[in-house]
């Protein structure tokens, strides 16, 4: 259930001027300890420079690497990082269009085919989905981290059930709080969340006991570098799964991976395959994943003008 909720909610809420992914990592200084369900990104002033560069992720080193448009740079001098993992880098990076490489004196050289722009990114909104506040597994402890370490502008509660006053009570008051109908896409703002503040230091909570809070502080600096890989991440992966490599596969409307014998949207990760009794191998079905992101939100599939000069990853200088 919350699967499809999850994914109804993306759909319902694309938007040209938003871009929408879901399941991104936002722990800081604890990797992995914080998965957010779904995050919504607005466009700041550089966003058309920054989706003029690629349709893609960037790789974070090379968005940090001392490397500009202007000379190029040794990649040993660019890089602060092991040879195999600067090369692998810069392989992305050449991929995806964000660096070029050239030979300097014998030496692998790259510049980026374009500056960076440090102010693309508008907001970041964090939702949680929890359809059934029935069921709250760790719900509370997930809210209590967004609006302790307020890496995001706002953060949000989603869920399908009628929201109580002892519902409220038990969540921090930033968070706000969404009723939303995944069969009708009709979504009832219950609270406005309040401003979170990226810019300050924050705490993350990395365990709770019932006699002690284990904690992190996490700097401003870190916190705007973790919103930039956040952003990248959002910006290049989006939410719609690819439909069932099944003769049954297909997909809806506004590209959810459909089951025509269950007649419904499904999670091909879980519910298809050979533990399927009507599963019935077959190439996945044509969808046009990336026609509807285009379409429906503020991502660029293919960037406007000539864009940045690629070359294929690769083809490595030797």
């Amino acid at each position: 259930m919350e699967y499809r909720f999850e994914l109804a909610l993306c759909a319902a809420l694309e938007s040209p001027d938003r871009v929408v992914a879901r399941q991104l990592g936002a722990g800081v200084e604890t990797p992995g300890a914080r998965i957010v369900d779904v995050c919504l990104l607005s466009p700041g002033p550089g966003f058309d420079d920054r989706a003029a560069i690629s349709a893609e992720r960037i790789p974070d080193p090379a968005i940090e690497a001392a490397v500009g448009p202007g000379e190029a740079v040794p990649v040993a001098d660019a890089f602060d990082l092991p040879p195999d993992r600067a090369a692998a880098v810069v392989d992305r990076a050449v991929e995806v269009g964000y660096l070029e490489r050239e030979r300097r004196n014998g030496r692998e050289a790259v510049r980026a085919t374009a500056r960076y722009p440090d102010d693309w990114v508008g907001d970041l909104v964090a939702v949680e989905n929890k359809p059934d506040l029935g069921t709250p597994g760790d719900l509370e402890a997930q809210l209590r981290y967004d609006a302790a370490l307020g890496l995001f502008d706002r953060a949000v509660l989603a869920t399908a059930s009628y929201v109580t006053r002892a519902h409220l009570n038990r969540i921090p008051d930033a968070i706000g709080v969404w009723r939303f109908n995944p069969e009708s896409g009709e979504r009832e703002v219950v609270r406005e969340p309040a401003p979170l503040d990226p810019d300050a230091p924050g705490v993350e909570i990395r365990a709770e006991r019932p006699s002690r809070t284990d904690v992190a502080l996490v700097g401003p600096e870190a916190k705007a570098r973790k919103r930039r890989r956040i952003a990248e991440r959002a910006y290049g992966k989006g939410w719609r799964p690819e439909p069932p490599a099944c003769a049954h596969g297909g997909a809806t409307a506004d590209g959810r991976p459909r089951c025509a014998h269950f007649d419904r949207v499904v999670d091909p990760g879980r519910e298809c395959g050979s533990g399927c009794p009507a599963f019935d191998p077959a190439a996945p079905p044509a969808a046009d994943r990336e026609g509807l992101r285009d379409e429906r939100t503020a991502w660029v599939a293919e960037p406007a003008g000539d864009g940045p000069r690629r070359q294929s990853g690769l083809s490595r200088y030797l």
